[in-house]
């Protein structure tokens, strides 16, 4: 009898242990990709603002640009630089120097890579009759600009022109 009441109250708990319980609906609910959605796009827009801060100072504007050689005085003409939509510390830049037949112009795109250094690509042509008589020298590709009174004065490293004679052409800020 014993055994019996025992077996009983065994499957007794068995069944009461494994019927299926009640549930309680939640209503609640936040759609976790909403969230997610909502932080990658404030993530976006603060890295977009980072990226398109200048490092260094800004060159927007009209800067003096300036040609001489050893044989004569230096010629000055401007330089504009157009700071590129969403960029760090990039330009497109162009610019003209003329003094009677003498001309150079400047087209292409700067970017500045430290305090004193700019990495320009694009042409230099320069038509000066002291140098080949007047035959256009363009330099192409990528060419330093590098700064030795802080900033105020950048200087074209590839100095030497298509004569074999140096010219200093210059941007100044």
């Amino acid at each position: 009898m014993m055994k019996n009441i025992l077996i009983l109250a065994g499957i007794g708990i068995l069944s009461f242990s494994c019927s299926k319980k009640e549930t309680t609906e939640v209503n609640n609910k936040v759609d976790s990709t909403k969230i997610v959605d909502s932080i990658n796009a404030a993530r976006t827009k603060l890295n977009d603002s980072i990226q398109s801060q200048n490092r260094f100072k800004d060159f927007s504007g009209s800067h003096k640009f300036t040609y001489k050689t050893q044989n004569f005085n230096s010629i000055s003409g401007t330089v504009d630089f157009k700071k590129i939509e969403g960029e760090r510390d990039n330009y497109n830049v162009s610019g003209s120097i003329k003094s009677g037949n003498n001309s150079v112009n400047i087209k292409g795109f700067v970017q500045v890579v430290s305090a004193k250094h700019m990495n320009f690509t694009g042409e230099i042509t320069q038509k000066i009759p002291e140098n080949d008589n007047g035959k256009p020298y363009t330099r192409k590709g990528t060419k330093t600009f590098a700064s030795k009174d802080g900033g105020k004065t950048y200087r074209l490293q590839d100095m030497v022109n298509g004569s074999g004679f140096v010219d200093y052409i210059d941007i100044q800020y």
